[in-house]
């Protein structure tokens, strides 16, 4: 009989991919698998539909917090928020605690992993009640997701849930070599797992050389803001003043963002819309240069690792990084894909960019070392062994 896997996200599953990668590999090794998700966002709900129309064999439950339990919650966030934290700091970081919680002791798993902070305490109270074990993937290091205030009530608040609960978890996977460095520093006795934001391979494009003239930047996101690094190739672009460079930017844009970089910028900014799911590779390989422009605060910024090299090397593109310590000590590992500039340092960025524009062979080449070290290393199907693997050791050892 096959071991049962109950995941747990307070948000939609196709806004999660690290789940669904993980969800998918479970079911490729026959473990049963069972869901407990959230969904609050119309446009979501069919990206949810697809992905468990095309995964029949999962079961799952969707929590719709009652209209009672949303009252009670804001009312106790606003008491705690003005007496200091004290009691019930799981249900004031989910609204929809006891709904989720409820349901995850009902579905008698093996082991119930939780994606997100607000999972956690859930899945080590259901793993407690069933005699299972339990899992947590820490794609952020969350107590400094929003601040590095220690008085903040957002790191008070995900630090009392951290301390209380990591330390009861069988196993731990992280997003980024540096977040299980910063987990193992805070509790010794975890043995923090690095799985990587990479991708299936199935989703690599053919690599695409685009030999011509000219170079294209691209850069994506959900949403296109200020202060998300985008000042910095904007004046490193503007400063080149050459037509053959094109900045692409993909993701939602307000009307107030967009007049904004229009006046930081004396050139044509090419925007794109959003895009769903496994579209932005064909799209990326489009391009020549992936900026991955993180900025350094809060804390864990510095030290995230997002999908956005990923994305990039899978696609065939160039990077072009910011010094985040993250991704220094990414690109000083795998140099060979790319260049670190120094966050504002306007210079050196442009330097980064007139350099591949003017060599268009070390171009061809940095952009064939991406794509085939995404094929041989960066890809799911080898950290989808290192899930599988920790997997089987959590449940039978």
């Amino acid at each position: 009989m096959s071991a049962k896997i109950c995941f747990i996200t307070p948000n939609h599953i196709s806004s999660n991919p690290r789940l669904i990668k993980e969800v998918r590999a479970s079911l490729a090794h026959e473990y049963e698998v069972h869901i407990i998700f959230m969904q609050n966002l119309a446009y979501l709900k069919l990206e949810d539909q697809k992905i468990l129309d095309q995964n029949p064999k999962i079961s799952y439950d969707i929590i719709k917090p009652k209209f009672f339990t949303k009252l009670l919650h804001k009312l106790c966030l606003a008491v705690i928020k003005k007496s200091g934290i004290a009691r019930y700091q799981e249900f004031i970081y989910s609204k929809a605690y006891f709904e989720f919680l409820k349901k995850a002791q009902q579905w008698k798993a093996d082991i119930y992993i939780a994606h997100n902070l607000a999972s956690l305490p859930i899945a080590v109270k259901a793993a407690e009640k069933n005699k299972a074990k339990s899992g947590f993937d820490a794609e952020d290091f969350h107590r400094n997701e929003t601040s590095d205030d220690l008085e903040s009530f957002d790191v008070k608040l995900k630090t009392f849930i951290e301390d209380k609960y990591l330390t009861q978890v069988d196993y731990i996977t992280c997003a980024s070599p540096l977040i299980a460095e910063s987990y193992k520093t805070l509790y010794p006795n975890l043995d923090p797992i690095v799985i990587n934001n990479v991708f299936e391979l199935k989703y690599q494009p053919i690599l695409n050389k685009h030999e011509g003239y000219g170079i294209k930047l691209f850069w994506f996101s959900q949403t296109i803001g200020r202060d998300r690094g985008l000042e910095d190739i904007i004046e490193a672009v503007k400063q080149i003043n050459n037509p053959l460079v094109e900045l692409h930017l993909l993701g939602s844009i307000n009307k107030t963002d967009l007049r904004y970089f229009d006046i930081l910028s004396n050139f044509k900014i090419n925007y794109h819309p959003p895009v769903s799911g496994v579209k932005i590779f064909e799209l990326a390989s489009n391009f020549d240069v992936g900026l991955a422009l993180e900025r350094k605060k809060p804390f864990n910024r510095n030290i995230c690792l997002t999908n956005k090299i990923f994305t990039y090397m899978i696609s065939g593109l160039a990077v072009i990084a910011s010094d985040t310590l993250a991704q220094r000590a990414f690109l000083e590992e795998n140099q060979e894909i790319g260049f670190i500039y120094e966050t504002a340092n306007i210079h050196q960025l442009r330097s980064h960019i007139e350099m591949l524009l003017n060599e268009k062979g070390r171009l061809s080449d940095i952009k064939r070392n991406a794509y085939q070290l995404a094929k041989t290393k960066y890809n799911w199907e080898n950290e989808a062994r290192l899930f599988i693997n920790l997997v089987r050791k959590t449940l039978y050892h």
